[in-house]
């Protein structure tokens, strides 16, 4: 993906619901479920729609239904199963990643199964969450891909950077301060934080700057490291070393 169209996503929700607003003027964010499990599939249903920020705008049992449901509800966010028959949730996150303006995906897994979940974060996946993930952080996920904040399970936040930067460690490594070459002091300073896994509001906090500034210099980390989410700017810190 562009980051042109990675910064659409961020910059707003598509509105796929019908402009409906949550609460007072807040956008609702459009929600689509895709696992092969029918049971699953209601569980989340269930949970979401708890909230009256959130709608599920649709469902489907398998990538390429997924991809068919995308282009019918231009849902803000995507909850994919990551192993289903057919087209797996990993090709289902690429294939989205060649539109123009994707949703973003938060991938679920059962963690010491899904290997492949590695791959979908570094083909563009916004994050990823543990099937057993209590529903409160279900919903703090949902709303943080929505805005352009990804999301990784706090319990295997470590392992899986660990676990995408042991092969090849040094050539990684070396490619990853390259490209770091460009960056500004202060861009340097956010790109640690994003790495640690903070949200703008808490670097924002951190560094002493506003919100605002802080989104600025993530836009310009997006087009300087070619990432299209912040789970690719978090590996790419991890890589370089700047987060132990």
């Amino acid at each position: 993906m562009g980051a042109a169209a990675g910064r659409d996503v961020r910059q707003g929700f598509r509105g796929a619901s019908g402009g409906r607003a949550a609460g007072r003027g807040s956008p609702m964010i459009s929600v689509l479920l895709v696992d092969d499990e029918a049971l699953v599939r209601a569980g989340l249903r269930l949970i979401l729609e708890t909230a009256d920020d959130l709608t599920v705008v649709g469902d489907a049992q398998d990538g390429r239904a997924a991809l068919d449901a995308v282009t019918r509800h231009r849902p803000d966010v995507v909850l994919m199963d990551v192993r289903m028959p057919g087209m797996d949730g990993v090709a289902a996150t690429a294939a989205l990643q060649t539109r123009t303006n994707p949703p973003p995906v938060i991938m679920l897994t059962t963690f010491d199964t899904d290997d492949d979940v590695f791959r979908a974060l570094e083909a563009g996946a916004s994050g990823f969450l543990l099937k057993d993930t209590p529903p409160t952080e279900l919903l703090r996920a949902v709303r943080l891909a929505a805005t352009g904040d990804g999301m990784l399970s706090p319990s295997v936040t470590r392992q899986v950077i660990a676990r995408i930067t042991a092969d090849d460690r040094t050539r990684r490594r070396r490619e990853a301060l390259a490209r770091l070459g460009g960056l500004t002091g202060r861009e340097r300073e956010v790109l640690v934080e994003i790495g640690r896994g903070a949200t703008n509001a808490q670097i924002a906090g951190c560094l002493r700057m506003s919100e605002a500034t802080v989104k600025s210099h993530v836009t310009h980390l997006f087009e300087k490291l070619a990432a299209s989410n912040r789970v690719q700017l978090a590996i790419t810190a991890f890589r370089a070393g700047l987060v132990d």
